[in-house]
């Protein structure tokens, strides 16, 4: 008789409320937004290096360059995130490695900054370990409206198909040729 072991995978445990209020979030978001906004502006980025904790300064300074070249080089404006409340959508938790983790956006016109960032305790500090920042539109956009029909009931106009290499594509073959 063979005995059947099972195997059951452990789950790792659900991730727990952050112990911390309101201004404590705000400092830790502002202060890494705005630190990556001056790296962007000045092409330095050791300040933001030497600011997160130990397994983000694996990163070197060149490196947080070339990770955030795009938004540098998108001239990528930040300093509003100095003024403007942060809209949470992932609340403050613990995460199963100790990390605090959290996601929001700053709501602004034209577009908004969202951003996902990761905490990690250092000293007694959170020092931040991740972060990753983009642009999305404000507010949700209506889709385009399909083109309106004729007043008369008849069908709308079909667009002219592109012209190929070989000739007018757009022409029955019996059309007189005009010149």
């Amino acid at each position: 008789m063979l005995a059947a072991a099972v195997c059951r995978a452990e789950t790792p445990p659900a991730p727990k409320p952050a112990q911390i209020d309101r201004n404590g979030v705000l400092i830790l978001v502002r202060s890494a937004l705005l630190a990556l906004d001056h790296a962007n502006k000045t092409g330095n980025y050791t300040v933001l290096r030497d600011i997160g904790a130990p397994g983000f300064q694996i990163n070197s300074a060149a490196r947080l360059g070339e990770i955030f070249a795009k938004l540098r080089n998108d001239n990528l404006d930040l300093s509003g995130v100095a003024v403007i409340d942060p809209q949470l959508n992932l609340l403050p938790q613990i995460e199963a490695n100790g990390l605090m983790h959290m996601a929001g956006f700053f709501p602004s016109v034209p577009n908004q900054v969202n951003f996902d960032l990761a905490f990690a305790p250092v000293n007694g500090q959170w020092r931040l370990f991740g972060i990753s920042v983009s642009i999305g539109q404000s507010g949700p956009a209506a889709p385009e409206p399909p083109p309106a029909a004729p007043a008369n009931g008849a069908k709308p106009a079909a667009k002219p198909l592109p012209a190929s290499k070989h000739g007018p594509a757009d022409k029955p073959a019996d059309a007189p040729a005009s010149r």
